[in-house]
């Protein structure tokens, strides 16, 4: 009898503007049967076309803090007077059905995650330059030049802590940053099973 597959557990984190989701969404596209993005709980309104458990689990301020006290999530913050976490539960039940699961979450979380599951693999996507971090930021043209500064200043405290992550990688290149997520995608889940 063949044994269970297990998943594996990647953080992926790198500052606003340098391609973390356009890696991701190349991973999916390749690995798209093997892997899952873990769904967060979150205490905001859910929006027009919004469902609850897909993009969300949308539960009261109430029941989230309950979770908290009963430390049921992997990692939780609050922003902008919301709560957001990653439900533990959630997360367990995808690797023990043999699912990898991707974590695109901020440097504190990524910290709390690897604190509760040190098996997981950090992966910090950074820029090749500060300077070419700005000028993608800027050349989006969807935000204010007050909110690409804010961006720009948690950048630089976000790069600050790439070195506590299990591996870096620069977007130089979109190519090369995805053989190198993939490789490391690759080696850890057969590491997992082998």
């Amino acid at each position: 009898m063949q044994a269970q597959k297990k998943g594996v557990l990647f953080v992926v984190s790198g500052p606003s503007g340098v391609g973390k989701g356009t890696i991701n969404k190349k991973l999916f596209e390749e690995f798209g049967d093997r892997i899952a993005y873990s769904v967060s709980a979150t205490t905001r309104e859910p929006r027009e076309g919004e469902e609850n458990g897909r993009e969300y689990f949308f539960i009261s301020r109430q029941e989230f803090e309950k979770r908290v006290a009963n430390n049921e999530f992997l990692e939780h913050a609050e922003y902008a007077g919301n709560c957001y976490g990653t439900p533990r539960d959630h997360v367990l039940s995808l690797l023990q059905r043999g699912i990898s699961v991707i974590l695109e979450i901020d440097v504190q979380g990524a910290l709390q995650v690897k604190a509760r599951m040190p098996e997981s693999v950090s992966v910090f996507i950074l820029p090749p330059s500060f300077e070419e971090l700005e000028h993608r930021l800027r050349g989006r043209g969807t935000e204010t030049p007050e909110k690409i500064e804010r961006r720009l200043a948690a950048a630089r405290s976000e790069i600050d802590m790439a070195p506590a992550y299990d591996y870096q990688i620069v977007n130089d290149d979109l190519d090369a940053a995805y053989a190198r997520l993939r490789g490391i995608f690759i080696e850890k889940t057969e590491m997992a099973n082998g």
